[in-house]
């Protein structure tokens, strides 16, 4: 049964081991379909830039058990091999919570756990923080482990006698190498498509091979072999006649699970790129824009300068629909001051200017205040949100004539976190919808269904 890779803590090496295995198989010629816990676009992007299967997305919170069921099995059964990355340490789930943990997606999918531990500074400390979290959920399985920062043979040999009686497999001791070290910027990974650190698959594979049991580890990577699923039937929402739509996805736009856009065309809705980075004008024949989240604060000069896009995204605004989430929303404002204090003018659609702050992360609960475009009043539905970024309203002077903005936009639903108080958040009106948060929209049929009336509504009017 395919294994799920987990750690005490977050920065324990989950990430790296997950890609020494998928580089390992990948120099054997072995095909092996990764997934990643949680709502994560980083890691699951590095575990897709090395010729595997695309990484896919396990969130219990955002989808629901049975989505993750159905998405792991259908995936997983199309190769002999899986694993899936957890995240943050092995219990840490919705606030204070297991729920939507790496633990509940092991207990979810009966997939044992192969815990990989920082073993720095530590040798008879670390049977007892395994053991203390073996006997803290006694359904769960951690069936095997790996230390990781064991720089000298002398380290190893202590850690295997203090393990001598315990009855799991030591199945790795992974040195300090600068040339496995992950880069790391403000939101976790720096991304392959972001400049990021590309990944040697040779030194992976053969770094995986002198220090991992490779032959003990096939064995909990195997993937399951009967079906038990049903896949998700989206006959309801086909279209036969549709526009495309046009996505924003570059080196600055990409936090987007694949699952969307394979939903989209899955119902017949032609899908087309648009590169804000290169200058380009949103293709003529859309009919709607998605603009996902990213990084634009760290692009901010370069959008800035590309006035072909910018006019071209001020233009759409007149008859096309737009949808966009967090960095893709930011674009949407007035102007963007980056990290140096410097300020960056954008396309002007939205009465805001965004510049830094604290980090504001975490799972959401979303409802509906009116029917918009992606909700209906009253309607309950879920996302996250992760960024460094807050926005200033500018609505205040809507008044005063400083500036000219559509005075009938308004919060589409308030949000939510763990044991908060409602607030509202977001910008819509019936040909836009912009806000920080992340959805799924696939395993949400109650956004799928707004998104796509809300598209065609807009395709028929303006066509």
């Amino acid at each position: 049964m395919s294994c799920v890779i987990s750690s005490p803590s977050t920065d324990s090496g989950k990430t790296t081991l997950s890609l020494l295995l998928s580089c390992w198989a990948f120099s054997k010629g072995i095909k092996i379909q990764t997934f990643k816990v949680g709502p994560d676009y980083l890691d699951q992007q590095q575990l897709s830039s090395i010729g595997q299967p695309i990484c896919r997305n396990l969130d219990i919170f955002l989808s629901g058990e049975e989505w993750v069921q159905e998405s792991f099995f259908k995936h997983s059964l199309k190769y002999e091999f899986s694993l899936i990355e957890g995240a943050m340490g092995l219990f840490d789930g919705l606030g204070s919570t297991t729920y939507s943990s790496t633990a509940n997606i092991s207990k979810l999918l009966n997939a044992p756990i192969i815990f990989i531990v920082n073993a720095r500074g530590q040798v008879a400390s670390l049977l007892a923080t395994i053991q203390g979290f073996i006997d803290f959920d006694s359904e769960l399985s951690i069936a095997g482990i790996i230390f990781n920062n064991v720089n000298s043979d002398r380290h190893k040999k202590l850690i295997k006698e203090v393990f001598k009686n315990e009855d799991i497999e030591i199945l790795g001791f992974l040195p300090s190498d600068s040339k496995i070290t992950l880069n790391k910027a403000n939101l976790g990974l720096i991304s392959p498509l972001d400049n990021g650190k590309e990944i040697d698959v040779d030194y992976f594979a053969s770094f995986a091979e002198r220090n991992l049991d490779i032959f003990s580890l096939i064995k909990f990577l195997k993937s399951p072999q009967k079906k038990m699923f049903n896949s998700f039937n989206f006959k309801d929402l086909k279209i036969y006649k549709s526009k495309p739509i046009a996505i924003a996805e570059d080196k600055i736009f990409h936090f987007q699970y694949p699952e969307t856009k394979e939903f989209l065309s899955e119902i017949g809705i032609p899908l087309i790129s648009w590169s804000i980075y290169d200058d380009e004008e949103i293709p003529k024949e859309a009919s709607s824009l998605i603009i996902p989240g990213g990084f634009p604060e760290k692009y901010a000069d370069h959008i800035s300068s590309s006035t072909k896009s910018l006019n071209s995204l001020r233009k759409f605004r007149k008859n096309g629909f737009i949808y966009a989430e967090c960095g893709g929303m930011m674009i949407l404002g007035d102007f963007i001051k980056d990290e140096n204090g410097n300020t960056h003018k954008m396309s002007g659609i939205l009465p805001f200017r965004s510049k830094k702050s604290k980090l504001s992360v975490g799972y959401r609960y979303i409802k509906g205040l009116e029917d918009t475009p992606i909700i209906k009043q009253n309607q309950l539905i879920r996302g996250h949100e992760f960024h460094y970024w807050e926005i200033e309203d500018n609505l205040s002077e809507l008044d005063s004539g400083k500036v000219k903005y559509q005075k009938n936009l308004s919060s589409p639903w308030k949000i939510k976190s763990w044991k908060t108080e409602y607030k509202n958040e977001g910008f819509f009106d019936e040909k836009l919808h912009a806000s920080w948060i992340h959805l799924h929209w696939p395993s949400s049929p109650k956004v799928a269904k707004n998104f796509i009336e809300a598209t065609q509504i807009t395709f028929s009017k303006y066509s």
